[in-house]
């Protein structure tokens, strides 16, 4: 079985929130505050256990289809390339949708990779000691782990384009679900990154489908298919 390096291991950011509310002074009887402590805690060892029950789990037949759709997701080729098919072939409409998209992946990777990963700063798991098999890893990332970027993505993408065509919605949400659920089983994220992803990346979705990236967007879609690509 591989090795990563890994660094020392920081605790998940449930932990060290849980940390910084126990440790603040307390000038009057706060009982909401223990509970909070005590949940946050709760959450972290939660996730941790998820993770290694995954782990821990013989699935063979999930192992390479799994890392492959981890893989094909990387710097969102796989949302890329299902926009290009919609703007190809969907005529105005799926040319509106991927223009969403794209507007969605581009607003996404900007607050994900930039802002929350930075904030976060939540080491990566150690697949060694989980016990991930050698067989389903893909390489380890060497960003921060919260929240998952490919999940965030996938969820940007679906919501965006589901508000131009909703019959997508129910495909895309099971492909980005799917793709969530490989940066576990790879071994790269814990369970709550992805599902803090899906959260952001939903909420993301939603605001970016109208604004004047998405019409930029939409307008250069349209000219280069009405120059390249003509009926």
């Amino acid at each position: 079985m591989g090795t990563d390096a890994t660094p020392p291991r920081t605790p998940p950011p449930e932990q060290r929130l849980a940390d910084r509310l126990a440790a603040r002074p307390k000038p009057a009887p706060m009982p909401a505050r223990p509970t909070a402590v005590t949940m946050l805690r709760e959450c972290g060892q939660v996730d941790l256990a998820v993770y290694r029950a995954i782990a821990g789990t013989p699935t063979p037949t999930l192992d390479l289809p799994m890392r492959r759709l981890s893989a094909t997701a990387d710097w969102s080729r796989l949302w890329l390339a299902i926009g290009g098919a919609m703007a190809l072939t969907g005529g105005r409409t799926g040319r509106r949708a991927a223009a969403a998209g794209f507007a969605a992946l581009a607003v996404d990777s900007a607050v994900v990779n930039i802002g929350l990963k930075i904030a976060a700063r939540r080491r990566r798991p150690d697949r060694d000691s989980a016990g991930v098999p050698a067989n389903r890893r893909v390489p380890m990332p060497e960003s921060t782990s919260f929240p998952s970027g490919h999940t965030a993505s996938g969820f940007a993408f679906t919501n965006a384009v589901a508000h131009t065509l909703p019959a997508a919605a129910g495909p895309l949400g099971l492909l980005a679900s799917a793709v969530g659920y490989s940066r576990i089983h790879t071994g790269v994220h814990y369970p709550g990154d992805v599902v803090i992803g899906a959260v952001t990346g939903t909420a993301i979705g939603e605001i970016s489908d109208q604004g004047p990236l998405n019409q930029e967007l939409a307008y250069q879609l349209s000219f280069w298919y009405t120059q390249y690509m003509p009926s």
